[in-house]
């Protein structure tokens, strides 16, 4: 049972943004499906947000769980997203309100800050966000009050000394994000540890880069189970990287078929965190990825300190190796985080001065050129 929140049965989540989609609408045949798989396999929680699907996953919800199912058999998780709602507390109640109506309950389990970033979280306190979503709670329309969270440790350590009462973070976690500069899963995971909030795991198969390995990498995992008619899945490794860690409570899969979610459960069912073995192989992975042409930043900062742009550049370096190793969808998302409010790639003015003070001697303005053209 779930130490933090009873209610979660098991230690993994629908995540609703990837429907199945047919002819431009969610294919509602095949979600019911899922959905029912989903529930007859023992889990409940399932994450949402209005921006998903344009506005569809939150009513194929409604058609597909919440109109079928009794209420309390279900955790439903929704968010309060940046640039949808009027930024007052009217503004959020009648988003808020709007957001019940469309998932056809009176009540979400969970409600998170959405996308929460130093500049986001700036815009919510200011619109006083947070009280609004506590003050519901007191209402009973909020059962719990949490953030989904996109930026360096530090702003997560911020968010959650200012506001105590926050019960669950959603975060990027994954093998290839735990040391990663510009996701920092390690220090995010420890900040929240520090804090004693449980950890709800979104991107877990990383935007599913990590479900289609280079052979080298897929080799690796193979050999974990010699003789095996069918080998466990790529994807199965990284989820179960995922939930083998204490503190995150639910690993959310953003399945899109009815064939991922027979897979998923197929391993999510009956839970087994990864042995020491596997580990260790996921590790060997890992040293593939920091092979294939990965810009071999530590992240020590050095150059960061005196730039007069104030470009990020670890962080964008992190960016480019995500776009280029793994095509990972969300990299100019991350890119764009990075630079708000800081330099971007194509500002820096070729001064010389983080090619001075860099260790391991990388040609940063020719690098930091090649993240601007990728992405500026």
């Amino acid at each position: 049972m779930n130490k933090f929140f009873p209610e979660i049965k098991k230690n993994f989540g629908f995540g609703c943004m990837r429907f199945p989609m047919k002819g431009g609408k969610v294919d509602l045949e095949q979600t019911r499906q899922m959905v029912d798989l989903f529930m007859e396999s023992g889990f409940n929680f399932f994450d949402t947000a209005h921006g998903y699907l344009n506005g569809q996953s939150e009513t194929a919800l409604k058609e597909c769980l919440t109109s079928r199912y009794p209420r309390e058999s279900y955790v439903l998780s929704d968010k309060l997203t940046h640039g949808l709602f009027t930024k007052s507390p009217e503004g959020i109640r009648q988003f808020f309100d709007n957001q019940l109506q469309a998932c056809g309950v009176d009540y979400f389990d969970f409600y998170m800050m959405h996308a929460q970033n130093g500049d986001f979280f700036k815009e919510f306190k200011e619109c006083e966000a947070y009280e609004t979503a506590f003050a519901l709670k007191a209402e009973g329309k909020i059962r719990h009050v949490g953030i989904s969270f996109h930026d360096r440790a530090e702003v997560l350590e911020q968010i959650l000394s200012e506001y105590p009462q926050i019960e669950l973070v959603i975060m990027q976690f994954n093998y290839a994000d735990w040391e990663d500069a510009g996701v920092q899963s390690r220090l995010c995971y420890q900040t929240c540890e520090r804090h004693n909030v449980p950890i709800a795991v979104m991107e877990p198969v990383k935007g599913g880069s990590l479900a289609h390995l280079p052979k080298e990498a897929r080799d690796i995992l193979d050999a974990l189970t010699p003789g095996a008619a069918v080998k466990p899945s790529a994807a199965s490794y990284a989820i179960r990287f995922a939930a083998s860690f204490p503190n995150n409570i639910v690993v959310l899969s953003g399945v899109s078929s009815l064939e991922q979610m027979r897979d998923n459960l197929g391993f999510m069912k009956d839970f087994k965190p990864l042995s020491q073995e596997e580990f260790a192989a996921i590790d060997k992975v890992r040293g593939i990825f920091r092979s294939l042409g990965l810009i071999q930043c530590t992240a020590c900062r050095y150059c960061t300190d005196g730039c007069p742009m104030n470009i990020p550049i670890p962080d964008l370096f992190a960016d480019l190796n995500a776009k280029e190793v793994f095509h990972n969808w969300n990299s100019k998302w991350y890119y764009d985080v990075h630079v708000q409010q800081r330099g971007k790639a194509g500002d820096c003015i070729e001064c010389g001065q983080c090619e001075s003070v860099c260790p391991q001697k990388l040609p940063i303005i020719d690098l930091l050129k090649k993240v601007s053209k990728a992405f500026d």
